[in-house]
């Protein structure tokens, strides 16, 4: 039996440090519906890192797909328009906009053979059905 080789996610190769930086340093100073607005926490984590993290570590690397993605051109056209959905996921106005959220979602879904990791479902708000398989908003 052979085994399959583990596909790399975007991750592991590279970010929009930038746009995350930018967002999660604009994210401190947000006053109005923020959740740091509850509480002065001890160790405020900024939200906008921990969803560029939590997409790219679910999201495929375009190296891991040679076959859609055989050039080096090809690759990084395909990770540019992965770090836009990312620049878009890291904005705090943008955590209610469905469309960004579904643009997302379904990048998560063609990474992951519609079958995202357990707990992943939370992340951009799904609730998996009881039967399990795809992913619906909650």
């Amino acid at each position: 039996m052979t085994q399959a080789t583990p596909r790399r996610k975007l991750i592991e190769v590279s970010l929009p440090l930038e746009a995350i930086n930018t967002e999660s340093a604009r994210e401190r100073s947000i006053r109005h519906g923020h959740p740091s607005t509850l509480h002065l926490w001890w160790a405020r984590r900024p939200l906008a890192a921990c969803r560029a993290v939590l997409f790219a570590s679910l999201v495929d690397d375009p190296t891991s797909d040679p076959e859609q993605f055989p050039t080096p051109q090809a690759q990084e056209q395909e990770r540019d328009r992965l770090f836009g959905i990312i620049e878009r996921l890291v904005k705090w106005e943008n955590i209610t906009k469905e469309e960004v959220l579904a643009t997302a979602r379904a990048e998560i879904l063609r990474s992951t053979g519609n079958a995202p990791p357990p707990g992943a479902g939370s992340i951009l708000g799904w609730r998996l059905h009881p039967a399990g398989g795809t992913a619906a908003r909650s």
